[in-house]
């Protein structure tokens, strides 16, 4: 009796377990604006072919395990097909012509030489050696200036893959039912943010009542809303990521207004998605800007885009702003590791004083509401 019994309390231990995921350090919480970034590009060789190969290092790619959503986000976009590949430049002029785009338009009169592409989603414009590129007039940075190679205008694989295609080629960003959304009022509690210029009021409060203005009118138009918090506390970004998580949310939008004090003379609206593996960023902010870093939300690369610049529109359009662009950073530990489809938004500068009497009129705060709402439609 006794040997049956150690056999089936071994077989028990056996089956017994769970499973941890790996710690993730993240970065401090969102804070002031810093540089932006200007990667080390690397040397473009001449072309004897379409395609040029760069030196860009081989790609590592990351031991996370695979990603596994109980329930997956409605956004969706049809990859277009043939994708770039992901380390060589390519010739745009044969990419528009294989995809039955039409050709690129040389531009003339601009500080830059510039191309256009014309598509049934909108109009492109890139200018050679400029990481800055325009769609539909919305401001779009690039990771790699396009150049000129044998008289063709060539851009880097992963920018076409990444920026491009999900712009040009990329089905609309649509909403199903039963939609649930996770808005992230940034800070809260002992971090406070950043500081108004005219009456020291702390961020933290202008993100807490614009979150509230978006819920009430989202839930008017069908979704489920969540807040990361409804108080002034302060929550940690991992369990921001887990709060998105728990609630099975299909989009995150993380809120916050900008500062680049005591310089007060920076202005404007930008909003950010993450980094795509292999493209640099942006934005750095003194952070270590590791390439081939690759994070569960860079599964939603696509989707990020184009929730970014729906919304970076639609606030332009509310609000009159300055268009500082859709970006790419890598050290925004509140997107990271999201499961869905993931945006910050930095609503204007409040070390700016004409911003930030606009950012503590309520009215004001209704706008940008009523501005993601419609970007959400």
């Amino acid at each position: 009796m006794f040997k049956t019994a150690g056999i089936i309390f071994g077989a028990l231990i056996f089956l017994a377990g769970c499973a941890t995921s790996p710690d993730e350090s993240l970065p401090p919480d969102w804070s002031a604006t810093g540089v932006v970034s200007k990667p080390n590009l690397p040397p473009i060789l001449a072309a004897v072919a379409p395609t040029v190969k760069t030196n860009l290092p081989p790609v590592i790619h990351s031991n996370l395990p695979p990603l596994i959503s109980s329930n997956p986000p409605p956004a969706t976009i049809v990859k277009p097909k043939p994708s770039a590949p992901i380390l060589t430049w390519t010739s745009l002029n044969r990419w528009v012509t294989e995809n039955q785009i039409g050709s690129l338009h040389r531009l003339t009169g601009g500080p830059v030489t510039s191309y256009s592409i014309s598509s049934k989603n909108g109009v492109l414009v890139l200018g050679i050696g400029s990481r800055e590129a325009t769609w539909r007039g919305l401001e779009i940075h690039l990771g790699f200036a396009p150049e000129i190679i044998d008289d063709q205008v060539f851009v880097h694989g992963l920018d076409l893959q990444k920026n491009l295609e999900p712009l040009i080629l990329g089905e609309p960003l649509t909403f199903g039912t039963n939609r649930v959304i996770v808005i992230d009022p940034g800070h809260g509690g002992m971090n406070g943010g950043t500081i108004s210029v005219l009456d020291k009021r702390p961020e933290k409060e202008f993100t807490l009542d614009w979150a509230r203005r978006i819920k009430r009118l989202l839930e008017t138009d069908g979704w489920q809303v969540f807040l990361t918090r409804t108080n002034d506390i302060d929550v940690a970004l991992s369990n921001r990521v887990t709060f998105a998580e728990a609630h099975c949310a299909d989009l995150f939008i993380s809120l916050h207004f900008n500062s680049h004090a005591p310089d007060q003379k920076p202005v404007g609206l930008e909003t950010f998605c993450l980094t795509p593996m292999g493209l640099p960023s942006t934005l750095t902010r003194g952070y270590p800007d590791m390439l081939f870093q690759n994070f569960p939300n860079n599964n939603f690369d696509a989707q990020n885009l184009q929730l970014a610049a729906q919304l970076q529109r639609a606030l332009l359009h509310a609000t009159g702003l300055e268009d500082r662009g859709v970006s790419h950073a890598r050290f925004i530990g509140v997107l990271r590791g999201q499961h869905r489809p993931a945006a910050l938004i930095e609503a204007g500068f409040l070390s700016n004083p004409r911003e930030a009497k606009r950012i503590e009129d309520p009215e004001f705060r209704q706008k940008l509401a009523a501005a993601v709402v419609e970007a959400l439609k």
